[in-house]
């Protein structure tokens, strides 16, 4: 029980989409995109209202009540 305490206390909420995702309290754009398996050349993500510059995935942290739309690009024909 001692770990999901901790696990509570070190995690943060964001909105991803339009859902309420939490994710790690030092948790990265480029981290989150790694967690739902998607590449960062494939991606365009907004944050706040503002789109995120792809040199920037790797630097910017995730804050408490972050707005995210992340749109994932996908080829066919």
């Amino acid at each position: 029980m001692e770990d999901n305490a901790k696990l509570e206390r070190s995690s943060i909420a964001v909105i991803l989409n339009g859902k309420r995702r939490d994710v790690a309290s030092d948790q990265t754009i480029a981290g989150l995109l790694d967690d739902l398996d998607l590449r960062e050349r494939l991606v365009v993500v907004e944050r706040n209202g503002s789109i995120v510059n792809r040199a920037d995935f790797a630097t910017t942290s995730l804050a408490a009540g972050d707005v995210l739309e992340v749109v994932h690009f996908v080829g066919g024909g």
